[in-house]
């Protein structure tokens, strides 16, 4: 199993390589459109490789969907509590009530009906 999942991100490794390799030139990378930046006089641009933005935009749409996704399941991760805490209180219950059910009996008896 170990083998397969080094392989597995061998492949991607390449995968990843042979892309950068492919996108390689410089691009420019602008926040705002043309007209828009020239009739604010402001124009915020950068250049970087062409692979280092799409490795960049592959990285914010993963973290964006791994973050809906935690937001969504909120209520399965409320109610799973919830059924620990009740699961919890009902077996502290069953052994008050198996100390209970013992009381003023013989204390191996009651230690022997406990570990059963």
């Amino acid at each position: 199993m170990t083998y397969i999942r080094y392989g597995f991100w061998a492949v991607v490794a390449v995968c990843m390589i042979a892309v950068g390799l492919a996108n390689r030139t410089m691009t420019e990378l602008s926040a705002m459109p043309k007209v828009l930046a020239d009739a604010l006089g402001l124009s915020p641009t950068i250049e970087l490789p062409l692979f280092v933005l799409l490795f960049l935009g592959v990285g914010l749409g993963l973290l964006i969907g791994f973050l809906w996704e935690w937001i969504r399941e909120y209520k399965e991760r409320v109610a799973s509590r919830a059924k620990d805490r009740e699961l919890a209180a009902l077996r502290r219950e069953i052994a008050s009530l198996k100390d209970e059910k013992h009381e003023g009996h013989d204390e191996v008896l009651a230690l022997l009906d406990k570990a059963s």
